[in-house]
């Protein structure tokens, strides 16, 4: 006997503005909650101290999380100097401090050193897999933690603000896996002192921006109601940066059951334009997604089928 899913068939968006002091995988819950929607995730846990952009993919919208994850982000911080602590965080444990305290011009030339590529090495307390456990739990039991520096990208990182000597307010903006604790614990090294994040909000990620974004109590305010689905963004907004491809309603019939549509014809090449092989499209059809697909050797080949 097939077991039904429980809960309510929602697909879409949902960018909840994170407050402070809540986990991501909580906030999922209790607009799962809210929404009584049967399935629901994110798309790029925020620390608990951080507040924000945190998109929530209801049902199929699921299935496009990695293309958020994979986008660009920016952050405003705080990074508050002459205390190390265990989390690179204010919410770890007081383990240096320093009595210096760089002032404006000092910040202004070793900004240039962390911006582009550079090498970054994750926080202890952080979900990097380490021997198959998560670095924050072996942190966490007091085991000491040894990651490898990674690549990551840097984009843009500026000085905004700085309200008094111990504290300095920035702007980054980033690719995929940079940690902006790591930053500011490496931004006040550079600076001969030491430092951590003391405060931190994600101001977009991907495709959402803080137009998109509405607070949890909003969204408690009207549960299941017509307002609550008025803020759903379409399953198809998180690939923004995908090229769309409009397909016939066999052709998307023949992606739905899995199998591969041949683009070869005269009138194929006109409409998929100067695609190259092994590009990833949204593959269209009355106006809704059918399938993240992938072109192929004069097919296109269905790669995550959405079933809306």
């Amino acid at each position: 006997m097939t077991r039904r899913p429980r809960g309510i068939p929602i697909h879409g968006w949902l960018v909840i503005d994170k407050p402070a002091g809540m986990t991501s995988t909580r906030v999922v819950g209790t607009v799962r909650r809210v929404t009584g929607a049967a399935k629901a995730g994110h798309g790029g846990t925020l620390d608990p101290l951080a507040t924000g952009l945190l998109p929530v993919a209801l049902g199929e919208a699921t299935k496009t999380a990695a293309y958020v994850l994979d986008g660009t982000k920016r952050y405003r911080f705080t990074v508050r100097w002459g205390e190390a602590r265990s989390t690179d965080d204010a919410e770890g444990a007081v383990t240096a401090t320093s009595g210096v305290r760089p002032d404006g011009a000092a910040i202004q030339a070793v900004l240039p050193r962390f911006r582009g590529v550079i090498q970054q090495v994750p926080p202890a307390f952080s979900a990097v897999h380490v021997a198959g456990e998560r670095a924050y739990d072996l942190a966490r039991a007091g085991v000491a933690v040894d990651l490898a520096p990674r690549a990551v990208t840097i984009a843009r990182l500026e000085l905004v603000d700085q309200p008094d000597a111990d504290h300095a307010v920035f702007e980054m903006e980033s690719g995929k896996g940079a940690y902006v604790r790591s930053l500011g614990r490496d931004l006040a090294l550079a600076l001969g002192t030491v430092g951590h994040v003391a405060a931190l909000r994600r101001t977009a990620i991907g495709p959402f921006t803080e137009a998109h974004a509405i607070s949890l109590e909003s969204l408690g305010t009207v549960g299941h109601s017509p307002a609550a689905l008025r803020q759903l963004l379409p399953v198809e907004t998180a690939l923004d940066d995908i090229p769309a491809l409009a397909l016939t309603d066999t052709e998307a019939n023949r992606l739905r059951c899995g199998q591969p549509v041949g683009l070869l014809r005269r009138q194929d090449l006109q409409r998929i334009g100067h695609l190259e092989s092994g590009s990833l499209v949204c593959a269209m059809a009355g106006g809704k997604p059918v399938a993240l697909a992938r072109f192929e050797g004069g097919d296109l080949r269905p790669v995550r089928v959405l079933n809306l």
